[in-house]
């Protein structure tokens, strides 16, 4: 038996099954999360037994169902962004709202590999820790309550910022006689090679495509060690504040990799 809290008239439903240890009410006229009185007993061919004493349950709430908006993302440091967004206002036709979930991901990254975090109440902003230098990160932002989740803000994204000591440090030799740079789209295996003598190479990339760079010292003796792959990021479409920029004129990034830039290659003769 239930009835809305300050009725005066029950509702009586029976299960019929022995084993039941729930029954559902749907009502599309109830609003979230309106009081309901309700008492459980039990019957037989006898009749009915004595009922329960009177408590008090809430009618079930939908998931939130608009995504917030203003969605931002900046990065502070070579591990760390913040994302920023807009309060959902709550009201009864949009559903209420305990949070905001964050999700976020790398452009490579696959669906189980993404991250998540969640603050409560109407704070609207986050930091999100322990990530990678200079990779390009994805964020949306969802509302959530005790129903579930509801839609996420498109994505935005922004590129870390570089470690301090990004520099790779490849040994050579009098013998050497030249130094080979490899180069390759990310994801793909297909590889460049362009030769050099100089401490400096320019290239020249698509620059909406990722590269990967690596570097090793060549002699009459064989191929030496490569360095750790260098990641050359795609410029990407959105700005840090996930506002569309301008298409550049150019189609090709010119990468050069100096001596001394963050990360170039430092040759130490021996």
């Amino acid at each position: 038996m239930f009835r809305p809290v300050g009725s005066t008239t029950w509702t009586k439903e029976r299960v019929a099954f022995v084993e039941s240890s729930k029954f559902i009410y749907r009502n599309d006229s109830i609003t979230p999360l309106s009081p309901f009185e309700v008492k459980v007993g039990v019957y037989n061919n006898e009749g009915e037994g004595s009922l329960s004493t009177v408590s008090i349950i809430y009618s079930g709430e939908d998931e939130p169902q608009l995504a917030p908006k203003g969605t931002s993302i900046q990065s502070f440091s070579a591990s760390e962004v913040e994302v920023s967004w807009n309060a959902i206002a709550w009201n009864r036709n949009t559903g209420r709202v305990l949070g905001y979930e964050i999700l976020y991901w790398t452009d490579d990254s696959k669906e189980s590999m993404v991250g998540r975090t969640r603050v409560s109440g109407n704070v609207t902003t986050k930091n999100i820790t322990g990530l990678k230098a200079n990779t390009i990160y994805f964020a949306s932002v969802r509302a959530y309550n005790t129903a579930g989740t509801g839609p996420s803000s498109p994505p935005v994204n922004v590129t870390t910022k570089k470690s301090r000591c990004d520099v790779s440090q490849v040994p050579i030799n009098p013998i050497h006689h030249f130094m080979q740079i490899l180069y390759r789209q990310n994801r793909q295996s297909k590889t460049h090679i362009l030769e050099t003598n100089n401490t400096s190479a320019e290239l020249l990339v698509p620059f909406e495509e990722d590269y990967l760079i690596e570097i090793r010292t060549v002699s009459d003796g064989g191929d030496g060690s490569s360095s750790e792959e260098i990641r050359i990021p795609k410029m990407s479409s959105l700005s840090s504040r996930g506002n569309q920029v301008l298409e550049p004129h150019t189609h090709f990034l010119s990468v050069i990799i100096p001596v001394f830039y963050c990360f170039a290659i430092q040759l130490l003769i021996r």
